[in-house]
């Protein structure tokens, strides 16, 4: 069985909270090259501020010594941005020492496990500035709407339908609290669910056909790990396409029509789902956004990744990134600090609101239950 690992971490970023400089980089791939030789392969990538490792290896999820290794990656890569003086240095690393696997220790992660097919294609997704949640409308139209995944329509097994595994973003009492829907028979309730990207998000796709993997989304909330906000959570998802599975074309032609997303300045605001290039063109550098997607294609071979191609540098998506800075802009502009521009309250990710709320409290009058009576003349 193959296993691929993405985990991602904002450990430090030029200009504030923008993009990570050479050496950070360079200082994440040293480690997986000196001590990752149990890996068949390892691709890094960045998406704003974010670094972002893909692994290729045999050991399965929440593997101890493949989180340890980009664990390890991580910390290399917070010591040259102390060194440099960057901003937010180590700020994902939220505890002093590694512990089994990171979950619930900052970095986001998500992986599959499957047996590798003759020709394996995949699309890795990162995102900056934005939510755990943010993918659950590009993933719900690429694997449960016919409108868009025309293939859902074909005779085959893809026609068969997926089984989504949602996980509550919120629950943090007593262990993770998870859901299976199937569509089409659930696609009501699933709607539902993922009409609420803070509360609900995505965390697993799997074939009905076959039981198969085929997505996996990173679904934590650095504010329910942390106790306080650290930062935006922003997500990365790893999606298997072709033969059994949507293909590439249907699984990136949500993002045509960026839904908007919470996330942007101060990860408080809502903004337009942003494709970007790769290249100069991913920083954030309107209103802390826009919310930024970056995609990667590659295919597995006996383990190894092919040359990663990256399907937004295409043309076609100057149209889309065009009306799309246009949107954001303008609702920027029209809303400012007001709602629907800002996520409601319970969701604003400083803490400052509530102080606000606290400070004003004893100015409040309540007027008399009775109006006074009016005179007679």
């Amino acid at each position: 069985m193959r296993t691929v690992s993405v985990i991602k971490a904002d450990v430090g970023s030029n200009a504030g909270h923008l993009r990570p400089t050479p050496e950070l980089v360079a200082a994440v791939e040293d480690v997986l090259a000196d001590e990752g030789a149990f890996l068949d392969d390892y691709f890094v990538f960045t998406v704003g501020d974010d670094v972002d490792i893909v692994m290729s290896h045999t050991r399965g999820e929440d593997d101890d010594e493949v989180h340890r290794l980009a664990w390890d990656a991580f910390e290399a890569g917070t010591e040259v941005a102390k060194e440099q003086g960057l901003y937010g240095a180590g700020q994902d690393l939220l505890e002093d020492a590694f512990a089994g696997n990171v979950r619930g220790l900052g970095p986001g992660v998500c992986e599959l496990t499957f047996e590798e097919r003759e020709a394996e294609p995949f699309l890795v997704f990162g995102a900056d500035k934005t939510e755990p949640g943010a993918f659950n409308q590009p993933l719900y139209t690429a694997f449960a709407d016919p409108r868009y995944t025309t293939g859902l329509l074909l005779k085959d097994t893809i026609h068969e339908g997926f089984t989504f595994q949602v996980m509550d973003l919120e629950h943090t009492d007593d262990g993770e609290r998870r859901i299976q829907l199937d569509v089409p028979e659930d696609g009501w309730d699933l709607t539902a669910l993922l009409m609420e990207p803070h509360r609900f998000g995505i965390e697993k796709i799997y074939s009905r056909a076959t039981g198969a993997e085929v997505a996996a989304v990173s679904t934590q909330k650095l504010r329910n790990v942390a106790g306080e906000y650290v930062g935006k959570d922003d997500p990365v998802a790893l999606v298997r396409t072709q033969a059994d599975f949507p293909s590439p074309g249907e699984v990136l032609q949500p993002y045509a029509t960026p839904p908007f997303v919470a996330g942007a300045m101060r990860g408080s605001h809502h903004g337009v789902f942003y494709p970007i290039e790769s290249g100069a063109g991913e920083i954030p550098s309107y209103f802390d956004g826009p919310p930024l997607v970056k995609a990667i294609g590659m295919v597995l071979n006996d383990g190894e990744f092919s040359e990663p191609v990256y399907p937004f540098d295409a043309s076609f998506w100057d149209s889309v990134r065009e009306d799309a800075a246009t949107r954001f802009r303008e609702f920027r502009e029209r809303q400012g600090a007001f709602g629907p521009g800002t996520v409601e309250t319970s969701e604003l990710e400083y803490g400052g609101w509530t102080d606000i709320m606290a400070s004003l409290e004893d100015r409040w009058t309540v007027a008399s239950e009775q109006s006074p009576s009016a005179t007679d003349d």
